[in-house]
């Protein structure tokens, strides 16, 4: 668990706050999604990301979708509030658990968007509950597969769909790029498109289709450590130095991932029969 937060990304939860803050927010007040989104979207292309989830998922208020990874809860706060579904959020580290909780209570939304501090490959998703689950960026860093696949496909009713947004090998990784996927991103693991598949079907998982979202994400992450560099001053006086050197390294590395040619991102759909 502590090796997680050797990611920019997982330090200093609470900057969110701060970016609040700076937004004109004071620690209790009311918040609505659209306020919380330029800040509590972890993976790549934003709410975009989430609409497409949304659509694929069918969510609707006769939904019970399940979030693994859930993060900071900006892909569940939004699903639930753009479609009325009801959100579980499973979450690892306790303290975004804690955070994305408080987040939810501030934005009226605690009677759609569960929070849930627990482990999918401890079987905390549970059996059979729900109709749709999402996935974003967090399956990079869990290596067993086998495990994961099989736990989050025991998690749905049967019919369910899935939406995954993730890593894979695109090339041959470099022993270089293995180091800083281990160190800075905390992935130690990655299949091919087609070992992807395979693992996924053979969780008893079908119409596995897979999208390729590499050059997307490539453009989005070159984007993004080009608006946070050129707020750094603002930024280190509104977190603190440390604080940006990291996120600056941990966004800095990934561009040179992608820009490397052998990383590469995936969009898996499929459904439990």
């Amino acid at each position: 668990m502590s090796d997680i937060k050797s990611m920019g990304l997982y330090r200093n939860v609470e900057r969110i706050m701060a970016d609040l803050r700076a937004s004109g927010f004071d620690g209790t007040s009311p918040l609505t999604v659209d306020d919380l989104t330029p800040y509590d979207q972890y993976h790549y292309e934003g709410t975009d990301a989430v609409d497409d989830a949304i659509a694929f998922l069918g969510a609707n208020p006769a939904a019970h979708i399940l979030d693994v990874g859930s993060g900071l809860g900006g892909p569940a706060r939004y699903i639930a509030d753009r479609s009325g579904a009801a959100v579980t959020g499973l979450e690892l580290q306790p303290d975004l658990n804690e955070t994305a909780a408080a987040l939810t209570v501030r934005a009226g939304l605690s009677a759609l968007v569960t929070h849930v501090n627990g482990d999918v490959l401890a079987g905390d998703a549970g059996t059979d509950q729900f109709t749709g689950l999402v996935s974003m960026l967090c399956f990079l860093h869990i290596p067993d597969r086998a495990s994961l696949f099989a736990n989050c496909a025991n998690a749905l009713q049967s019919g369910s769909r899935i939406f995954i947004d993730d890593y894979y090998e695109r090339g041959e990784l470099t022993t270089t790029e293995w180091e800083h996927l281990a160190n800075t991103v905390y992935c130690t693991y990655l299949p091919d498109q087609a070992t992807y598949v395979k693992q996924m079907e053979a969780a008893g998982l079908v119409d596995v289709q897979v999208t390729d979202k590499t050059n997307d994400w490539a453009d989005f992450v070159g984007d993004r450590l080009g608006r946070f560099r050129e707020a750094r001053p603002e930024l280190i006086a509104r977190y603190d130095e440390a604080t940006v050197e990291s996120l600056d390294h941990f966004y800095a590395t990934v561009v040179d991932l992608f820009g490397g040619g052998n990383l590469g991102g995936l969009r898996v759909t499929a459904r439990r029969p």
